[in-house]
């Protein structure tokens, strides 16, 4: 009976022996939900400052964009990133700089590093987007020189003057133009096709592309030797529109015939200081030196002549008593420089009507029709008659003048009856 009790009781045994390695290794987990039950707040804030430590950790190892025009850093529509992803996919170097400085240290860079030996169809292609025009015609060499290819973006007319003088400015696209096939017989633009020709600037050269009118000037022009070629258009390289015509074909072709691609966008760092600040004659217009004299001589001979007209100043005691006469004198002399005829005549009309109104007892409040009527029974005269000589309007001085002597008569033959 013993063995079979025994093998009876092992199961039972075996389980609870389970349960109890169960139950220990529960043990170190209960304290520790348990305090997180606990501390809920404090377990959510830590998850949350965890989180934010590890996104601000991937924002700053992942590559940093920018919002400049034509960069390759800007996914934005007028950036470059996508031509720039490009080239680097068909293994083009492509490094951007911002400053002079940086510019000819990856220009350096490249060349010892092999990228300028002749004759290995390799390279280096320098661009360049100075579109305020900060740099001076002494960096521009340099830069040049420094470069197997110079690839420049819409440049103005100081900036290929120090270049190249073979190429200027030609004007811009007409409007109604939206694309332009190439009608020359260099290669990029030849195989690209027709690209965008919106907000495009053309330049004349003796090798030019794309020109909406022949002998216009082309959006694409380029030296004789190749070195140097201008692109008059931003938006064939843009985001936007890279997709569109050939726009893609020409960036690879101009861009991507080097094996490194410096893309450089000068900022004001690239100013050049003067050592001494211009003076104003240097900052004034060459005309200003004939000219100046000339004005100020015109402004003292003003000056004299307004001048005199005022006469010389007097000093008079304060307050001043000024007679009548006087006042009705100057009054009158300003009426006559100024020309008011009418405005003379209605004070000279206002003033007599007060004063028939007062010798014929009529009152302060009759009105002018009132006074004529009055006018005329006082004179034994027709309202007509009278009316005539009260409502005249003068329009001359000399007929104002015969109009007030008639007031001056009309009013004594009313004071006199």
């Amino acid at each position: 009976m013993t063995p079979v009790l025994e093998s009876a009781n092992r199961p039972v045994n075996d389980g609870g022996a389970a349960d109890g390695d169960a139950a220990n290794d529960a043990r170190p987990v209960r304290p520790l939900v348990a305090w997180i039950r606990r501390h809920r707040t404090w377990t959510v804030l830590i998850l949350v400052f965890s989180l934010g430590v590890g996104l601000t950790i991937m924002a700053q190892l992942s590559p940093r964009g920018d919002s400049f025009p034509l960069s390759t850093r800007n996914a934005a529509p007028d950036g470059a990133r996508a031509a720039a992803e490009i080239l680097r996919s068909r293994g083009v170097d492509v490094r951007q700089t911002d400053n002079f400085g940086a510019t000819m240290s990856a220009l350096e860079d490249a060349a010892e590093a092999g990228a300028l030996e002749a004759g290995d169809g390799t390279g280096t292609t320098l661009f360049l987007y100075d579109r305020n025009g900060y740099l001076d015609p002494v960096q521009l060499q340099e830069l040049r020189q420094a470069t197997d290819r110079l690839v420049v973006v819409t440049p103005r007319l100081s900036t290929l003057s120090a270049l190249d003088r073979d190429i200027s400015p030609a004007g811009v696209v007409p409007s109604g133009v939206p694309i332009l096939d190439p009608g020359c017989g260099l290669d990029d633009p030849a195989a690209a096709g027709a690209v965008t020709a919106e907000s495009a600037y053309l330049y004349k050269a003796d090798l030019a592309c794309y020109e909406p009118t022949e002998g216009l000037g082309g959006l694409y022009a380029a030296s004789d030797d190749g070195s140097l070629v201008v692109l008059g258009s931003t938006q064939v390289l843009s985001n936007r529109r890279l997709d569109e015509h050939g726009n893609a074909a020409l960036t690879l072709r101009t861009l991507g015939a080097s094996d490194t691609l410096v893309w450089y966008l000068p900022g004001l760092a690239d100013v050049v200081a003067e050592d001494t600040p211009k003076t104003l004659d240097q900052l004034a217009a060459p005309w200003v030196s004939f000219l100046g004299p000339w004005l100020a001589l015109v402004a003292v001979l003003a000056m004299a002549w307004r001048g005199r007209r005022l006469g010389p100043l007097v000093f008079e005691p304060l307050p001043v008593v000024v007679k009548a006469v006087e006042t009705a004198e100057g009054r009158a002399r300003l009426y006559h420089d100024a020309h008011a005829v009418d405005r003379a005549a209605d004070n000279l009309r206002a003033g007599t009507l007060v004063r028939l109104s007062r010798l014929l007892r009529l009152g302060p409040e009759a009105e002018s029709s009132a006074i004529v009527d009055a006018a005329a029974r006082h004179l034994g005269r027709t309202r007509e008659e009278t009316a005539r000589v009260l409502e005249g309007r003068p329009h001359t001085e000399s007929e104002l003048v015969h109009w007030a002597q008639q007031l001056e008569s009309l009013e004594k033959e009313v004071t006199a009856q």
